[in-house]
């Protein structure tokens, strides 16, 4: 973890959350600027700044926060099937849209049109 990074201090519990998930591995908040009726962060707790900082090594825990990502957007209100569904978005680096230097998924639906600011054409 970093002694300065936003997200490993609510990792750590120093910075308050609205967490719905935490483990050994991860940690899961509610979005403090929500884009949709859903709209979750999923971290790791190991301090990586983005994807562009994954390697094969990566794969084993990596493969397991994708899974987790699924599971916490059923069970936060996320529909499941072609109807439903929701969105698994990471940005990675200044010209990705990264605005906090650590890996993280936003796990964003709970909304039908799909409308706002990370809409296509928005």
């Amino acid at each position: 973890m970093s002694d300065n990074c936003i997200f490993c201090k609510i990792a750590r519990g120093e910075i308050p959350s609205k967490k719905v998930h935490e483990d050994e591995e991860f940690v899961a908040f509610h979005d403090i600027n929500p884009a949709a009726p859903v709209h979750l962060l999923l971290i790791p707790r190991r301090h990586v700044v983005s994807l562009q900082d994954i390697g094969p090594e990566d794969a084993g825990w990596l493969g397991r926060m994708v899974t987790l990502a699924s599971r916490l957007a059923a069970d936060n209100g996320c529909r499941p099937g072609p109807e439903g569904g929701f969105r698994l978005m990471a940005n990675s680096g200044v010209e990705g849209g990264q605005e906090v230097p650590h890996l993280h998924f936003h796990i964003i639906g709970g909304q039908r049109p799909w409308k706002g600011r990370m809409a296509p054409n928005a």
